[in-house]
C-alpha cells in the first residue's frame, strides 16, 4: 500500500514515516499543501493521512479541492485541534476518518487498514484470490492451509493486486505503488517480483493482459 504523509512538522514526519515503513507500508511525505495537490494529481496513491493546520493551503482546502475534482482517495486527518467543530468540518468536507495528536502509531496502522478495506468493498482483514489467502494484519500469505514466504516486495505487489481485484494495473502503476519516491528502481523488477510470485502461488493466480498490465481475478 503506498500513502501520501502531509505534515509540516518534520520530527512527527519522519516518525510516522518510520512506524508505517516498519509495519509494510511504502510512504512518501510532503510538507505543504501544495506539494500534496501536486503528488496527488501526478501519481497514484491509496490513502493520504493529511494533516489539517498546515502552512499556505490548510489541510481542510487540500481536502476541498481534491472532492470538487472527484478525487475520492481514502483521506484521514490528522489535528492537534480537539474541538468537535474541527471534526465535523473535516467529516463534511469529505473526510474518511479524524485522529486527534497525540496518537498511538497501533491506532494509526488499525485505522489505515480499515480505510482501506472498506474504500475496496471489503468487511473482514483478509482478502481472498481463489485459493489464496492474504491475512492483512499479520502480513502472510497462505495458499491453501500452506503459508507462503514472500518478500516485502512480492507480498506487496500481491496485495496491491488483490485489493484492485479484476482491475487492470500498469507497470507504472505498480512501480508507483510498491516503490517510493528514494528508491532506485530497475527496469524490469516489476516483471522480476511478478515471475517469482507465479512460482510460489502459482501461475494461474496473476493474469497478464498483454500491452496493458496485470490484475487477479
Amino acid at each position: 500500500m503506498r500513502i501520501l504523509l502531509v505534515e509540516d512538522d518534520e520530527l512527527l514526519a519522519d516518525g510516522i514515516v518510520t512506524s508505517l515503513s516498519l509495519g509494510g507500508f511504502k510512504v512518501d511525505a510532503v510538507d505543504t499543501g501544495e506539494h500534496a495537490l501536486h503528488a496527488l494529481n501526478c501519481e497514484q496513491f491509496d490513502l493520504c493521512i493529511l494533516d489539517v493546520g498546515l502552512p499556505g493551503i490548510s489541510g481542510f482546502e487540500v481536502l476541498q479541492t481534491l472532492r470538487r475534482s472527484n478525487n475520492m482517495i481514502p483521506i484521514l486527518m490528522l489535528t492537534a485541534r480537539d474541538q468537535i467543530q474541527d471534526k465535523v468540518e473535516g467529516l463534511d468536507k469529505g473526510a474518511d476518518d479524524y485522529l486527534l495528536k497525540p496518537f498511538d502509531v497501533e491506532e494509526l496502522k488499525a485505522r489505515i487498514r480499515a480505510l482501506t478495506r472498506r474504500s475496496h468493498g471489503e468487511r473482514q482483514a483478509e482478502l481472498r484470490v481463489g485459493d489464496i489467502r492474504i491475512i492483512e494484519n499479520a502480513h502472510q500469505i497462505f495458499k491453501g492451509e500452506v503459508e507462503i514466504n514472500l518478500s516485502p516486495k512480492e507480498y506487496t505487489l500481491i496485495h496491491e493486486l488483490a485489493i484492485h481485484k479484476n482491475r487492470v494495473l500498469s507497470k507504472d502503476q505498480l512501480t508507483e505503488l510498491i516503490y517510493g519516491w528514494t528508491e532506485e528502481v530497475d527496469s524490469n523488477a516489476i516483471e522480476v517480483h511478478i515471475h517469482h510470485l507465479r512460482k510460489k502461488l502459482g501461475t494461474e493466480v496473476i493474469q497478464t493482459v498483454r500491452g496493458v498490465g496485470y490484475k487477479v481475478s
